[in-house]
């Protein structure tokens, strides 16, 4: 059974008059419809980049069937009269306005491409067909994590606008880093030069920072159904690890100390996580800590670091310098060390899907195979997410947006959250 119908295992019409049929072609019309591979194999890659794709379903997700902008509009807000005289006139609400912000589709579209000189080998061999799927998809789709996950960042350190009607929502509270004592660790967090005792300290900072912001989301009246915190697979194994015994003083051996007890066993109703046997091991594996779902990356901060000036994430704007100013060493990791965020952060676009074609080229004997896609991001809310980082040179509290905007390299005028 394919894409297609039925095919019988004597109808097989994949190299029958190939060059007299177009791509995608009917079987039942014409027995002889060739090329019925492309079909098969571009249905494949959507499916595995589906698969692979990390950060776009957390987040605000469209397709578009045509046009390069989507402009949503900046609603006012309801005015409230507490004590109405007779003969007093109503306006309707002061803060009405129809000013819009835009999400806009990239200038190019990005690509996995490949050549290969033996067309029999897409066609007869599912093997071999879908292993080049797997990584055509798994190409595209980490592109698309890191640039999703570039505008977590932007929109974690964008300001409130000036026309925005909302209260002011004190966006600089919902920043989360060590101070000039370093004392939180979280330099040491994920580090794997690091001490153990510095690691852990690092790591119940974090979970500490998820509270805090949770606080913020509540008292600013947000509302969210889920509250995602993106860290490396090192920051979540050291999360994952609280509380285990790391030298025989842990376990009370000869005290009158109780032994230690990790946070994440799931051992009794105090543990989080599951039991120890199981190893989290795959990256889709997450944990739950007040509500906040954390999962695993290596496309966030911890491996990105400094792309600022480069074309390594797609245009400029993608490209940013989470080192913040500072050095890396064997025993800290600077800069931004994870992002907070819900799905009404930011919006990711796309035009028309995933694109699969393939040109026959005679001249030199090959088939050159290219999907493409076309994909927009824009900052939606500001107040839906926030970074915990480890500081830098030029400000060591960052107790602002724009001082971390401004170490980050950051162009303030991003797509998005500001004014259209």
């Amino acid at each position: 059974m394919t894409v297609v119908g039925d095919l019988g295992h004597d109808r097989l019409a994949y190299r029958e008059a190939v060059g007299g049929e177009v791509s995608g072609a009917s079987y039942v019309d014409n027995v002889t419809a060739g090329k019925l591979w492309l079909p098969i194999w571009s249905g494949e890659v959507i499916n595995a980049y589906d698969e692979f794709n990390q950060f776009e379903g957390m987040v605000k997700s469209r397709t578009i069937p045509s046009g390069t902008t989507v402009e949503i509009p900046i609603t006012g807000t309801v005015d409230l009269k507490p004590f109405w005289n007779a003969g007093e006139e109503l306006t309707g609400g002061s803060t009405a306005t129809t000013s819009t912000f835009q999400l806009k589709l990239d200038k190019r579209p990005m690509a996995a491409h490949f050549e290969i000189d033996n067309v029999d080998m897409m066609l007869t061999q599912w093997e071999f067909r879908n292993e080049l799927a797997r990584q055509a998809a798994q190409t595209l789709a980490n592109a698309r994590d890191k640039q999703i996950y570039s505008y977590l960042t932007r929109c974690a350190v964008t300001s409130q606008i000036a026309n925005d009607p909302r209260p002011t929502l004190n966006l600089d509270d919902a920043l989360y880093g060590d101070d000039g004592t370093g004392s939180l660790k979280l330099s040491s967090w994920g580090t794997a030069g690091a001490a153990a005792a510095d690691r852990a300290t690092g790591a119940l900072s974090a979970l500490e920072k998820v509270e805090k912001y949770i606080v913020f989301l509540q008292e600013n009246n947000v509302p969210y159904d889920r509250l995602f915190m993106a860290v490396s697979p090192q920051c979540f194994m050291d999360i994952r690890a609280l509380g285990v015994a790391r030298a025989s003083a842990d376990l009370g051996i000869g005290t009158t100390n109780t032994a230690s007890r990790p946070m994440f066993s799931g051992n009794d109703s105090y543990s989080l996580g599951s039991g120890m046997k199981d190893s989290y091991g795959q990256l889709t594996d997450s944990l739950e800590y007040m509500g906040c779902n954390i999962i695993k990356t290596n496309h966030g901060s911890d491996n990105l670091r400094d792309t600022s000036g480069g074309t390594t994430l797609g245009e400029a704007k993608y490209n940013l310098d989470w080192l913040m100013g500072m050095t890396d060493s064997t025993t800290e990791t600077t800069g931004v060390r994870a992002v907070m965020f819900t799905p009404e952060s930011v919006g990711a676009i796309r035009l028309q899907g995933l694109k699969v074609d393939v040109v026959d080229d005679i001249r030199r004997n090959t088939t050159f195979t290219v999907a493409s896609m076309m994909n927009g991001t824009g900052v939606l809310r500001p107040e839906c997410a926030a970074l915990i980082h480890a500081g830098n040179g030029d400000h060591a509290d960052n107790d602002t947006r724009a001082e971390l905007r401004g170490a980050s390299k950051i162009d303030v005028d991003a797509d998005g959250y500001v004014e259209a």
